[in-house]
């Protein structure tokens, strides 16, 4: 999937401006900013939610105006930032709604099997992310986009879905854009990332040379509403080339 200069937002604001990015087959891209910054919209717009105003979205080599339901067709999957799950429903039902095989929702989360009686509304915030995750990973989609898999989750939980989204891409060979404010965490799991600012991609590259650039991004791109402080004068200018390099080192 992939994403050519485009231009997005609500009415006649555009949230996201000439933002470019991709993920290949079996990659795990980390889009990180504070909030504000556009990663949803950015979402939003890959899966056919929200339409581009200007530049293109395309999947598998071909540019798509689909619809969000047709490009789920096509082996799309999007994991929202709101728990996806259904709350009157049991864990079991949950599954079935999705267009994967249960048990193989199971195997993606096995502590979800003890769990198939429950309803959706009993069960904890990691355990609905899980089957949130397990119910788009059973219907082996080729991208997913998934929307701040960690929100109000307790670390150690985190640390578990990160471990086994990384194995589930590793053995499937799923794209996935994953959209985090950990950055730490999505770094450790992500093969590159983009850092998205006031609706721009500032800074982009290997996912080894972000992390050992992390306090620097952390505190220059994702320390509140002036989060879009460059990290130096050449990345005042949206356009400049502000790309970590596979040689580039920590200043």
């Amino acid at each position: 999937m992939e994403a050519i200069g485009i231009y997005a937002g609500y009415g006649d604001v555009a949230v996201v401006r000439d933002v470019s990015m991709e993920v290949l087959p079996g990659e795990i891209v980390a889009l990180l900013g504070p909030n504000g910054a556009g990663k949803t919209t950015t979402l939003l717009t890959l899966a056919g939610d929200l339409q581009t105003s200007a530049g293109e979205v395309r999947l598998y080599g071909r540019t798509v105006t689909d619809s969000l339901y047709r490009r789920a067709r096509q082996g799309l999957a999007m994991v929202p930032e709101e728990r996806a799950v259904i709350p009157g429903l049991s864990v079991r039902d949950n599954l079935k709604v999705g267009r994967g095989s249960i048990d193989d929702a199971f195997d993606v989360f096995p502590m979800l099997r003890s769990l198939s009686k429950r309803k959706a509304a009993l069960l904890s915030g990691g355990e609905q992310q899980m089957l949130g995750l397990a119910r788009a990973i059973a219907a082996r989609p080729k991208v997913m986009l998934i929307d701040e898999v960690s929100m109000g989750l307790a670390p150690l939980v985190v640390q578990h879905i990160l471990d086994t989204l990384r194995t589930v891409v590793d053995e499937t060979a799923i794209g996935v854009i994953l959209v985090e404010q950990q950055i730490r965490r999505a770094l450790a799991v992500a093969d590159r990332g983009y850092v998205l600012a006031r609706g721009q991609i500032v800074l982009q590259g290997d996912a080894a040379n972000l992390s050992q650039r992390s306090s620097e991004i952390e505190s220059s791109y994702l320390a509140g509403p002036s989060a879009a402080t460059p990290l130096s004068s050449a990345m005042s200018n949206p356009r400049s080339e502000a790309v970590v390099r596979p040689n580039d080192r920590p200043h």
